[in-house]
């Protein structure tokens, strides 16, 4: 009997749930969320295997489907969460404002001003418009939203 074998029949079921910490930390040490999933698959099986006494070809059989199960839940979870699906705004914030509307509370001047916003204060370019006038957001040009009167003033 080789070594394998006698450990595995020394530590019974606690052999599954080794078997999951080693996959678990194979996954930290590869990640990609692969290992992840028959890490828990294991861990799963071996707590079974606590409660019910079962043969080894059993186990096997209930750790593939149950691997297989985690396998397409997890991918169906992780589905959309990979980091180049959709489009955050990140670090393009001035895009959230366009089209809404603001008073201005300093006039712009030779066509820069500055408005608050939330809790920043933004440069903004435009016509020249006295404090208080109405304004939206056309655009962001850097660092700096693009507004115009609004319409109906």
């Amino acid at each position: 009997m080789s070594y394998a074998e006698t450990l595995v029949q020394m530590l019974g079921p606690w052999s599954w749930h080794v078997a999951g910490l080693l996959l678990l930390g194979l996954e930290i040490l590869v990640p990609g969320t692969f290992f992840l999933w028959f890490g828990v698959a294991a861990l799963i099986v071996g707590t079974l295997a606590l409660f019910v006494d079962m043969p080894w070809q059993l186990t096997l059989l209930l750790f593939m489907a149950i691997a297989l199960i985690c396998l397409f839940a997890g991918r169906r979870l992780m589905k959309g969460r990979e980091s180049g699906e959709g489009d955050s705004g990140l670090n393009r914030r001035g895009q959230r404002y366009v089209g809404r509307h603001f008073i201005i509370d300093e006039p712009i001047v030779q066509g820069a001003g500055r408005l608050h916003v939330d809790d920043t204060i933004w440069r903004i370019s435009g016509p020249d418009l006295p404090a208080g006038a109405r304004v939206t957001v056309t655009g962001v040009n850097g660092a700096s939203l693009v507004v115009a009167a609004a319409v109906g003033d």
